[in-house]
């Protein structure tokens, strides 16, 4: 966990310079590992692995700042654990709070079957009056749930998951303008298909 965490803080080194934005990404690491303690994923490795990938995405693959790589971070507390939307807003501040309860929204939108896609995109645009950093954030997600589906065992989960990414994720990447994170999560998707 620490050797991934240092090189996330690595990764952060030339986008975040400012030492008080160093220490909140400490903190928001620290807050997620209490959180999600003995939590493990599919491939048995600790959970926190996930927020931390996750986070390395946002700031070295999309280029994003402090304020996202503490919500890549946090990403799933709420969903996944104790911890409330009050908590993230006493402990990080209403934009943290903001961005993590959109994350928490839009999850809804894309991980429940539903039939039809222009709904999925009408809610999913609705959610970026809050802030752009929700979509760029679980596109990063997404992009590391791809790169990890392997491990998932139910090959039926793994299909519905590149086909959800077939017709949802990788054109949404590709309307923002992260033609490389479409073009991956295609990749992975269509080994699950084909």
């Amino acid at each position: 966990i620490m050797k991934a965490y240092l090189s996330l803080m690595r990764d952060t080194h030339q986008v975040v310079t400012d030492k008080v934005e160093r220490k909140e990404i400490r903190r928001a690491f620290e807050y997620a590992v209490r959180a999600h303690e003995g939590a493990r994923r599919k491939s048995g490795e600790p959970y926190i692995l996930h927020p931390i990938a996750v986070a390395r995405i946002v700031v070295k693959e999309i280029g994003l700042g402090a304020t996202s790589v503490i919500c890549a971070l946090l990403h799933d507390v709420v969903e996944d654990t104790f911890v409330e939307r009050s908590d993230i807003r006493r402990e990080f501040g209403r934009t943290v709070e903001v961005i993590i309860d959109g994350l928490t929204k839009i999850s809804g939108v894309f991980d429940h079957q539903t039939s039809a896609q222009a709904e999925n995109f009408r809610k999913m645009l609705l959610t970026l009056n809050d802030d752009v950093r929700v979509i760029l954030i679980k596109l990063a997600d997404r992009l590391h749930n791809m790169r990890t589906l392997h491990f998932k065992t139910n090959e039926e989960s793994r299909r519905r998951i590149a086909r959800e990414t077939m017709d949802l994720y990788a054109p949404l990447a590709r309307r923002v303008g992260l033609h490389y994170v479409a073009s991956e999560m295609e990749d992975h998707a269509f080994k699950q298909l084909n």
